[in-house]
């Protein structure tokens, strides 16, 4: 029986909250889209959508699609999973969900907290804070797709919101369990449906993982999902896995497509050409333009692949990203670089590549997508955030990395894990 259903809104932000799961024990499948087939047996359930950056009406359809498949599985609760820099288009479709998930589970409150501190994610006094900065003065502030210009997640989620949006305050939560329901009861006395819950370490996600036992819903990034598997676990509901993560080993060739434009992924992307191993940066201008990148990128990796892992990318500045959107359009040029590393993801399978390395959300959909996989079993993590995936049913491995996460030596060290 499935005991916690996942409605994740990307891939990578999908296998993350997996990760968390699967790293306690818990027995965890992760589906790509709505599936149209019968439940799947596990003790947590993660659908995968692509919805942070659609329209939200068509992010809200989606959701509650994936709602209706997981009640029809048996989950006992419901977990809405965003990204822990809370990003969303500027229209929001965080609220918008969270409140059609309330509304369609007949529930009048949950909480919001993106917090991730193994990850630098930590909200105080309802401000989200990435390392030592705030959200807002962080890098996601030239983030192509959905810059985020404030840290203030009170004020971005009423925004968005039908609904009062409310607050539980750090010191609410260091003291404790009946602290935080009894916040959560004067909230609802106030009318307040989405509050949004401070948590700076592991041990605040854990308060209020109990706290939340009873939501039939709870919306957050991953890290809240590090303390649900203890709380299951003392109600009898799971009987935890010390084999959760295991994957089959498989052989072939490996690669690293890298679609995201973050600090982060520019860093792992420097690190692997100074490290003097095989990589080819695609200009989306000249694809933008009709070279075919794809065929040329696709006989460069033929050439290297029996000799190393080869680097595939489009990352680039902001400055370089903001001049291409500038020239072609922001969405066109960012449908055209996805399109190209989907068709080389493609060629690559083809070529005998069965361990693949993908960076940034966006990209990991398309890729995803373009290789048909509907379903992925969970492995350990390389980094916070980040495991290995096995496709079902192939001898395929996939590391799908938010464009935010992992150290800077990422890539070589996945690869290694799974060598």
């Amino acid at each position: 029986m499935t005991v916690l259903g996942v409605i994740a809104d990307d891939f990578t932000g999908a296998t993350d909250v997996a990760s968390m799961l699967v790293r306690a024990g818990m027995r965890t499948v992760q589906v790509i889209g709505v599936p149209d087939g019968p439940p799947v047996q596990a003790d947590a359930v993660v659908v995968a959508l692509k919805s942070r950056t659609t329209p939200a009406h068509q992010a809200v359809a989606e959701s509650l699609a994936a709602l209706r498949w997981l009640q029809a599985a048996g989950a006992r609760q419901f977990y809405f999973k965003y990204c822990s820099t809370f990003d969303s288009t500027p229209a929001g479709n965080i609220g918008p969900v969270a409140e059609a998930l309330l509304e369609a589970l007949g529930a009048d409150f949950t909480i919001a907290c993106p917090a991730f501190p193994e990850n630098g994610r930590t909200v105080f006094r309802g401000h989200l804070f990435v390392g030592d900065e705030l959200l807002s003065d962080s890098g996601m502030r030239h983030h192509p797709l959905t810059p985020m210009n404030d840290a203030n997640l009170l004020r971005v989620l009423q925004a968005q919101s039908r609904g009062r949006v409310g607050l539980v305050r750090h010191d609410t939560v260091k003291q404790g369990v009946p602290a935080v329901q009894a916040r959560f009861a004067c909230l609802r006395a106030e009318g307040v449906r989405l509050a949004v819950a401070d948590a700076i370490d592991n041990d605040d996600l854990r308060t209020l993982a109990v706290a939340c036992a009873d939501l039939p819903l709870i919306t957050a990034g991953s890290g809240l999902a590090l303390g649900l598997p203890a709380v299951y676990e003392a109600r009898g509901w799971i009987r935890p896995d010390a084999q959760a993560a295991a994957l089959q080993a498989v052989g072939g060739a490996a690669a690293v497509l890298a679609g995201s434009c973050s600090a982060a992924t520019r860093a792992q992307v420097q690190h692997w050409i100074a490290s003097g191993r095989p990589a080819l940066r695609l200009d989306a201008r000249e694809l933008a333009q009709g070279r075919p990148l794809a065929a040329e990128a696709l006989a460069w990796a033929r050439a290297h692949l029996p000799e190393a892992p080869v680097l595939i990318y489009a990352t680039a500045r902001p400055e370089e990203v903001q001049a291409i959107q500038a020239e072609f359009g922001a969405e066109r040029a960012g449908a055209l670089v996805e399109a190209c590393l989907a068709a080389i993801a493609q060629g690559l399978i083809a070529s005998g590549v069965r361990r693949l390395v993908v960076a940034g959300g966006e990209t990991s959909g398309a890729v995803v997508q373009a290789l048909g996989v509907r379903q992925l079993r969970i492995g350990a993590a390389i980094d916070p955030g980040v495991p290995w995936t096995q496709v079902e049913h192939r001898p395929l491995l996939l590391a799908l990395k938010s464009g935010n996460f992992g150290s800077t030596d990422f890539f070589s060290k996945a690869l290694e894990q799974v060598s």
